[in-house]
């Protein structure tokens, strides 16, 4: 990972378009994609750098957004307790929180699908920290 990736000075969204950028190929595109979806889905969701990955947040954690050299992963933190009508999870399926969605090249995304998940997450936090 490059320096500039991992400087604490650096707001979150800055480590986050460092990342993408490094990401020069499929992955770094599906990462901006699927960020822009969480972004429309939720205005007000706050992009955190945790873990050395982007974070993205609203009253907790919604999903974090890993790239992998075959996949790009977004998991979801309680993504076990989320309703999926669209099937979009297809990773970590077997542990009793967390739920994953694993993109791989040339995967297309139900955008409609993704970003009623992102809404449903962020509600689900909302709950919570009532």
């Amino acid at each position: 990972m490059k320096k500039s990736a991992t400087t604490q000075d650096e707001s979150p969204s800055r480590l986050i378009d460092a990342r993408i950028q490094e990401l020069d190929d499929w992955r770094g595109k599906t990462l901006s994609r699927v960020r822009a979806l969480i972004k429309q889905a939720d205005p007000e969701v706050v992009e955190e750098w945790k873990w050395r990955v982007p974070v993205w947040s609203h009253d907790g954690i919604i999903c974090t957004g890993e790239a992998y050299k075959r996949a790009v992963k977004l998991t979801f933190a309680k993504g076990a307790a989320l309703e999926d009508p669209s099937r979009l999870f297809n990773s970590s399926l077997e542990g009793n929180t967390r739920r994953a969605i694993d993109l791989h090249e040339g995967d297309a995304i139900d955008e409609d699908a993704f970003k009623a998940l992102i809404r449903a997450a962020a509600a689900l936090n909302n709950a919570h920290s009532r």
